[in-house]
């Protein structure tokens, strides 16, 4: 959950947005000690008003700066592939959730199941209970097991839509006409907040996502009242 005046990332609640955190710490640390090294090279060359010829004329200087460049290109872009590759991936997932987008609501489907579905509206301020989120909570959230490997299905009814979880490393758009698959693994339990992102019209800012992470028995005990209610 984000919190006022956060400058860093949401706490990473799945292993690829920790690994997420990790390169984007990394090359937050190259770009620091660039930006240092070129400070201190333009400070020096402002408040000196000596000049070495050798600067000035020097293969071997601009050899440095043309190789030096594309080796940090190479060690950010290296990490960079494996996550693109690592966010790609879907092994043998336990549980499958078709996410619909529409105006402006998500409605999920649980495909494991033969009747299991429902429609996820956000909470009007009006409604919200005592330590709830204004335009973050919805009246039906879609509960997952936690440490299973989820693939979730994503598409859209009428316009573009974009299924989206920071905290889970989650983000992939809802198309008409086209379907998308996503995956992620719930590494703690929890609730997990996500808007969508896409400008979708009018109430495009209404359209929560409320993802809960539970332990399997919960989810079970979960699904058979559902099943049951249906």
């Amino acid at each position: 959950m984000a919190h006022p005046t956060q400058l860093g990332f949401q706490d990473a609640a799945s292993p690829v947005m920790e690994e997420l955190l990790h390169f984007h710490d990394h090359a937050l640390m190259i770009v620091f000690l660039i930006s240092t090294l070129v400070l201190y090279i333009i400070v020096a060359m402002v408040s000196t008003k000596l000049t070495n010829k050798y600067i000035l004329d020097s293969q071997e200087i601009e050899i440095v700066w043309t190789v030096l460049p594309a080796v940090i290109l190479v060690l950010i872009a290296l990490p960079s592939l494996r996550i693109l590759y690592l966010m790609d991936e879907i092994n043998d997932p336990h549980l499958t959730i078709k996410a619909m987008g529409h105006q402006w609501y998500w409605s999920y489907e649980y495909t494991d199941y033969e009747n299991l579905g429902f429609d996820s509206y956000m909470v009007p301020t009006q409604d919200l209970n005592p330590g709830q989120f204004r335009l973050l909570e919805a009246d039906h959230r879609m509960v997952v097991p936690m440490e299973s490997p989820i693939r979730v299905l994503v598409s859209a009814e009428d316009v573009l839509h974009s299924w989206t979880v920071p905290s889970l490393g989650v983000k992939m758009d809802a198309v008409p006409g086209r379907l998308n698959q996503t995956a992620f693994i719930a590494s703690r339990p929890g609730v997990f907040y996500g808007q969508c992102s896409e400008i979708c019209g009018a109430n495009h800012s209404f359209m929560p996502i409320v993802v809960e992470a539970v332990p399997l028995e919960h989810f079970e005990n979960w699904s058979t009242l559902m099943l049951e209610d249906a």
